[in-house]
C-alpha cells in the first residue's frame, strides 16, 4: 500500500476556483472602516449590556419606525448578558477583520454588512415585543446569509449558502408561528404583557409554542437534528464571520429558549425539561463524535459548536426538570452552569475560529492532513489556538472547565430519592457529559497536535508566515477573555446573580453557586478553586525547571551521534501521525455510528496484473442524520415540486378548472 487517503466531505482544502473571476480589491480604508465600525458597535453593546444587567429595567418604544405595531426595546439582566457577550465577540472580531479583509481582498458588500450583522445580533436580545423580535431576527439571518456568500465565486460557498438559507428560513417559520400563537393567546404584543398573562394560556397552546420554538431556536443553535447548516456554512464563510456566527449568533437560539420557553412559559411540565436534556445530550455526543473524525479544521470547530450548545441545552433542561421536581437549589446550579458555559464558549470559540482564519490566510489550507509545523512559523497563532483548544476541551485551566464542572455537579447532586425519572435521567446525563468531555479532548489534541506541531506536510505549511498585527491583536483580546473566564470566574458572579434573579422559574429565587476564590455550591457538597489549581500548576512547573537546571550541572557533556530511527536516516512528514490516522482508532470504536463509506483501489503495473503498483484507501464520513433524515425529505420535496411543475401546462382552461375544484372543496369544508 503506497497511499492512504481518507476524507470528510466537503473538500477540506482550499478553495480556490481557477475559473472564478478575480475578486475586486476594495480600498484599504474600507477594511479599516468596516472593522472599526464593527468593534465600535461591539463596544457599545458591551456598555449597553452592562447597563441592562446592573441598572434598572429600561423600556424604549418608537411608534413611528414601524406602522401599527411600532418598535419596542426592553433592557433587563437576561437580555443584557447576551448583549454584552455578543458585543465582546464583535470587538475582538472587528479588530481582527481589519487585517483579514485586507489580506483576503474582501469585496465592499461584505465589508458593509459586517457591522450591520453585529448590530442585528445586539437587537435580538434587546427586543421587547414579538414584532420587534421577529424583525431583528430576520435582519440577523439576512445579514449572516450575505456574509456566508462573501466568497460566492466558489461553488462550495454557493451550495452552503443555499442550504443555510433554507434551514434558517424554515427555523424562522417555526418561530413566527409560535410567537403569533403566543401573542394571540396572551392578547398582547409585548413580552412583558404576555408574561403577565402566561398562566392563562391554554395548555395546548403552551405545548405547541414550546415544540415550535424548540424547533426554530434549536435550528439556530445548531442542535440535532437541525444542525446540518453549521458544518456547511462555518467552513465556507470567512473566518471572522464564522467566529461571529459560532460564538454569538448561535447563542441567540439559546436566548430564545430561555426567554420564551423557560422564563415566560416555564418551567413547564417534566417532559419539557426531559426533552431539552435528551436533545442536548444527543447533540453534545453526536457533535463531538463528528469533530473527532473531521480532518477539516473549520468543520471540526463547527461540530464542536454543536457539542457545546448541546451541553448548554442539557444544563437548561436539567434546571427545568429539577425545578419542576422540587429541587430549586440544584436547579440554580444547573442554570448557572449553562450560562457560564455559554459565556466561555463565546470566548474560546471566537479564539479558535480567528486562529483557524490566520492559518487559512497564511497557507490556504483547512486540511489538517496537509498542515503541521506551524508552531515555529506562526508561534503567536499557535499559542492562541492552544489557549482556545484548552478551553474547548473542558480541562482544568481552560475556559470551558468551570461550566462543565458545575454541570456535572448539578447532575450528580440531584436528589433522586423517590423520583424514578431523576434516578434514570441524571446518571445517563453524567455518562453523556463524561463521554463528550473525553472525545472533546481527543478532538482538540488532534487539531492542535497535528495542525501545529511536528513537521509541515505541504509546501504551503512550510512557507507559512505569522498573521499581521490587527489579526494578532484580535486573537489576543479573545485569549485574554478566555484566561479571565478560566482563572477568575468570580468576575461573572455579579452579572449571573442579577440574571438568576429574573429567572425564578429556574431556581433564581434561591442562592446560586458562589463563584469566588472557591466555587462553592450552597446546600450540596463540592467546591473547587480554578485560581489555586493554576497556582499549583505554576509551582509544579517552576519546581520541575529548578530540578532540571540542577540536574543539568551534573550531566555529562553532550555528544553528537547519528540519529537512530529504526534504520531510517532522516525523518519525513510521512512518518508522523496525520489527523486521519489519529482518529482511526475512534473510527473503529464508533464504526457502527459513523458508518464511513470506504473504497480500496488497487493499481497494477502494466507489465503484470500480479504486481501491485499502489493501493489507495479512501474513507468518507457522511453525516448520518443528514443522510437518513434530510435526503428522504429533500427527495420528497423535489418529487412534489416536479408534480406541481407538471400541473403548470400554460392552459387557461386547466387553471380555471383548478380554481373551480378549489372553490368546490372550500364550500364542502365550510358546509
Amino acid at each position: 500500500m503506497t497511499a492512504l487517503d481518507q476524507a470528510t466531505p466537503p473538500a477540506p482544502t482550499v478553495p480556490a476556483d481557477p475559473t472564478a473571476p478575480e475578486p475586486r480589491r476594495p480600498a484599504r480604508g474600507w477594511a479599516g472602516a468596516s472593522g472599526a465600525a464593527t468593534s465600535l458597535i461591539g463596544a457599545l453593546g458591551v456598555v449597553v449590556g452592562l447597563i441592562a444587567i446592573f441598572g434598572p429595567p429600561r423600556h424604549v418604544r418608537i411608534d413611528w419606525l414601524l406602522p401599527l405595531a411600532g418598535v419596542q426595546f426592553d433592557l433587563d439582566p437576561l437580555g443584557g448578558l447576551f448583549i454584552a457577550a455578543t458585543g465582546a465577540v464583535a470587538v475582538a472580531t472587528g479588530i481582527y477583520a481589519v487585517g483579514y479583509a485586507q489580506r483576503e481582498h474582501w469585496a465592499r458588500v461584505p465589508l458593509l454588512v459586517l457591522p450591520l450583522f453585529a448590530a442585528a445580533m445586539l437587537l435580538v436580545p434587546a427586543a421587547g415585543s414579538v414584532t420587534t423580535f421577529l424583525l431583528a431576527w430576520e435582519l440577523m439571518a439576512g445579514a449572516s446569509l450575505v456574509l456566508v456568500l462573501a466568497e460566492h465565486q466558489r461553488a462550495a460557498v454557493r451550495s452552503a449558502g443555499v442550504f443555510y438559507a433554507v434551514m434558517t428560513q424554515l427555523g424562522f417559520a417555526a418561530i413566527l408561528v409560535a410567537l403569533v400563537l403566543l401573542a394571540a393567546a396572551g392578547g398582547a404584543d409585548s413580552f412583558a404583557a404576555i408574561a403577565a398573562s402566561a398562566d392563562d394560556v391554554a395548555p395546548g397552546v403552551r405545548t405547541a409554542v414550546f415544540l415550535l420554538t424548540v424547533l426554530g431556536f434549536g435550528s439556530k443553535a445548531g442542535l440535532l437534528p437541525l444542525h446540518a447548516w453549521l458544518p456547511r456554512a462555518h467552513p465556507e464563510a470567512p473566518s471572522p464571520v464564522s467566529a461571529l456566527m459560532s460564538a454569538a449568533m448561535v447563542n441567540m437560539g439559546i436566548y430564545g429558549i430561555l426567554r420564551i420557553d423557560l422564563q415566560i412559559l416555564g418551567p413547564g411540565p417534566h417532559w419539557w425539561g426531559l426533552t431539552l436534556m435528551v436533545i442536548g445530550a444527543v447533540s453534545a455526543v453526536f457533535g463531538v463524535l463528528q469533530a473527532s473524525v473531521a480532518t477539516d479544521l473549520k468543520r471540526l470547530l463547527a461540530y464542536s459548536t454543536t457539542e457545546n450548545m448541546g451541553l448548554v441545552t442539557l444544563g437548561l433542561g436539567t434546571a427545568a426538570l429539577l425545578r419542576s421536581s422540587g429541587a430549586p437549589t440544584v436547579a440554580a446550579i444547573a442554570i448557572t452552569a449553562a450560562l457560564v458555559h455559554l459565556m466561555s464558549h463565546a470566548g474560546f470559540k471566537t479564539l479558535c475560529f480567528l486562529a483557524a482564519g490566520s492559518v487559512l490566510a497564511a497557507t490556504g489550507l483547512r486540511d489538517l492532513d496537509k498542515l503541521g509545523g506551524l508552531a515555529r512559523r506562526m508561534p503567536i497563532t499557535t499559542v492562541m489556538f492552544g489557549i482556545g483548544a484548552l478551553g474547548a476541551s473542558g480541562l482544568p485551566l481552560g475556559a470551558g472547565f468551570v461550566g462543565e464542572w458545575l454541570l456535572l455537579q448539578s447532575l450528580i447532586q440531584a436528589p433522586p430519592a423517590g423520583n424514578t425519572l431523576l434516578a434514570l435521567a441524571m446518571p445517563l446525563s453524567v455518562g453523556a457529559v463524561a463521554l463528550t468531555t473525553g472525545l472533546g479532548i481527543a478532538a482538540m489534541v488532534k487539531a492542535f497536535g497535528v495542525g501545529f506541531l511536528a513537521r509541515p506536510r505541504s509546501a504551503a505549511a512550510e512557507n507559512a508566515r505569522e498573521a499581521p498585527t490587527s489579526m494578532v491583536l484580535g486573537m489576543g483580546l479573545a485569549a485574554a477573555a478566555c484566561l479571565v473566564l478560566a482563572l477568575a470566574p468570580a468576575l461573572l458572579a455579579p452579572a449571573l446573580g442579577r440574571v438568576l434573579a429574573v429567572l425564578p422559574s429556574l431556581g433564581g429565587d434561591v442562592v446560586g453557586p458562589q463563584l469566588g476564590t472557591y466555587l462553592r455550591l450552597p446546600g450540596v457538597a463540592g467546591s473547587m478553586s480554578p485560581g489555586l489549581l493554576a497556582l499549583a500548576l505554576v509551582c509544579a512547573v517552576l519546581v520541575a525547571l529548578l530540578i532540571a537546571r540542577w540536574g543539568s550541572r551534573h550531566r555529562p557533556a553532550p555528544a553528537v551521534v547519528p540519529l537512530w530511527a529504526c534504520g531510517a536516516d532522516s525523518l519525513s512528514p510521512r512518518m508522523q501521525y496525520t489527523a486521519t490516522s489519529f482518529a482511526e482508532p475512534l473510527q473503529r470504536v464508533f464504526d457502527d455510528v459513523l458508518r464511513p463509506d470506504t473504497d480500496v483501489e488497487v493499481t497494477h503495473f502494466a507489465e503484470s496484473k500480479y504486481l501491485v503498483e499502489k493501493v489507495t484507501y479512501r474513507a468518507r464520513w457522511v453525516d448520518p442524520v443528514e443522510q437518513r433524515l434530510y435526503t428522504p425529505v429533500v427527495g420528497a420535496v423535489t418529487a412534489l415540486a416536479q408534480a406541481v411543475r407538471r400541473a403548470h401546462t400554460g392552459s387557461v382552461h386547466l387553471y380555471l378548472a383548478y380554481g373551480a375544484a378549489g372553490l368546490l372543496i372550500v364550500l364542502l369544508v365550510a358546509k
